[in-house]
């Protein structure tokens, strides 16, 4: 499996830096933030490293949901956010694909954001569709 020596993450997965492990699998790493939102917050990592999602091999891929739904279910949360960032204007923070699982047990724990929609049309979307197919 690829790794970066620099990546945070990669030596976390070489346990060169501590972690509170959940559950491990072949392909992937869970274990608690260390600056979580709410209790229970917890990151899964690939342990292929790759910055974006789209790099990653489908093996890692296969098995990333998987493990964020284990974490899911061990930390009993009814309702929660699986939250995945690629590049800095994404909020990226550490270059190595991650998901978090974050509950949210209230308005004001866990992940709050603000969705900022935008105006579009049945026209608009099926152009963009149609751009989207040519690539």
């Amino acid at each position: 499996m690829a790794s970066n020596p620099a990546c945070l993450f990669c030596r976390i997965i070489k346990r060169e830096i501590p972690s509170k492990v959940l559950f491990e699998t072949e392909h992937s790493l869970a274990f608690l933030d260390i600056e979580p939102l709410s209790e229970g917050h917890t990151v899964v990592i690939p342990k292929h490293h790759a910055q974006f999602l789209h790099e990653l091999p489908d093996a890692a891929m296969a098995d990333l949901l998987p493990t964020a739904k284990k974490v899911a279910l061990a930390i009993g949360c009814k309702e929660y956010n699986i939250l995945q960032n690629n590049g800095r204007l994404a909020h990226q923070a550490i270059d190595h694909v991650h998901f978090h699982v974050i509950p949210k047990p209230s308005a004001e724990e866990g992940l709050t954001m603000e969705w900022k929609v935008q105006k579009t049309d049945g026209d608009k979307l099926e152009e963009l569709r149609k751009r989207i197919l040519k690539l």
